[in-house]
This record gives C-alpha cells, structure tokens and sequence, in this order.
C-alpha cells in the first residue's frame, strides 16, 4: 500500500502561497513570494535531499503542476534529477496540455483515483505545494503523513495550508529538527481518531452552569 505524503514549506500563521519567487503565484496580490529563500542554510538542505533520496512519484495540483514544468526541465541539478524522470499525477481540467514527461491526468474522480492508486504497489505519492490538493485530500482523510517546515514570519494575507473542510484526525510527531535560521522541520503521521477529555469540575460551579446558558 502507498502513503500519500504532503509536504509543505508554511508559515507561522499558515500561509504556503509562492515560497520559491516573486513571479510564482502572485494571485490574489500575493506581495512577499520568495519568502523561504534567505532561511535556507545546510540542515534545511540535507532535509530536502534525504526526502528526495527515496522512491516516489509526484502528486500535484494544476498550479503547482504548470510552475514545475515550466522549471524542473530547463535545470540540471539533484532535484530536477529526480523530479523529470518521476511520474507525476495531475489534478487538472486540461489533462490534454500535459506535456511535462511521465505525466497522468488523475481524471475526473480524483479522489476515487488516489483511493485506488493508494492500494496498488509503487513507490509513495509525494504533494509537493498544490494548496487546494491538499485540502480535498484532507476532507476525505486521504493524506497520511505531513511533512512541514515552519518559517518563522507572518505573512497575513495568502493561500492557507489548512481549510475549515479537513476530515478531523490525530497525528503523531515522528521526527522534529530545527535549522539555524529557526526553521522548525517537523513529520507528522496519522494515528486514528481524536480522543477527547475534560479538565472540567466533577460538579460544576453555579457560575459555570450560567455561563453554559448562554451557549444557547
């Protein structure tokens, strides 16, 4: 069976619009892409390349889709290395204009595809940016691992990582490091449903029996 894995570049208050450039996705008047970039250093970096060390195809949304193949096959370095030759699978309206090599439209039941491509043998789907992917993976409990890194900024206004709409579920933190630049690098797993308790009064206080009157 194969993991669904989104791993995402985000801010402290949850932006993950356009971190690579200021031409990337400048929707919406996005002013600050390119906001990763001075945060880089050589821990940030040998995160990066151990992630791509493994075997996996790309799951991307149409955005996302286009800004890499606009990109990935003009660059000869380890990451285009990986990327070109990876089959990468679509979200898209347009599956004809695919002209990026080994790539396939996920059709139009994207999520029905995912369900059966999750049970077939292969190598891990791995999310790279793709923002509305990620929150129809995430409302239907698709996605099994997330992999952050967590800059530390505000950036108000943009395209947020997280939606009203995600399915609730409990994750694990597997793995955490932090670079020199106070970039927090954290792997969450999922691991079952959420479990509620309460730090409540035994018997509660007239008062707070008042205040769960105006709940109504």
């Amino acid at each position: 069976m194969r993991k669904i894995i989104a791993a995402t570049f985000v801010s402290l208050d949850g932006v993950m619009q356009a971190p690579g450039g200021p031409e990337e996705d400048p929707v919406g008047g996005f002013k600050f892409g390119g906001w990763t970039f001075h945060y880089f250093d050589e821990v940030a970096g040998k995160a990066m390349d151990e992630m791509f060390s493994k075997p996996f195809d790309l799951l991307l949304g149409r955005r996302t889709y286009d800004i890499f193949a606009a990109y990935w096959p003009y660059q000869k370095d380890s990451i285009a290395d990986v990327f070109n030759p990876a089959t990468k699978y679509v979200a898209t309206h347009r599956p004809d204009s695919l002209s990026w090599q080994n790539t396939q439209s996920l059709g139009t039941d994207i999520v029905a595809t995912l369900r059966r491509l999750k049970q077939e043998d292969g190598p891990d789907l791995l999310i790279q940016g793709s923002g509305d992917l990620i929150q129809t993976l995430l409302a239907n409990g698709l996605i099994d691992e997330i992999r952050l890194m967590i800059f530390p900024l505000l950036l108000g206004k943009g395209k947020r990582l997280f939606g009203d709409d995600a399915m609730p579920a409990a994750f694990k933190l597997v793995k955490s490091q932090v670079t020199s630049t106070g970039v927090i690098m954290t792997t969450y797993e999922r691991s079952g449903e959420i479990k509620v308790g309460s730090f409540a009064q035994e018997e509660p206080s007239a008062a707070e029996l008042e205040r769960r009157k105006n709940w109504e």
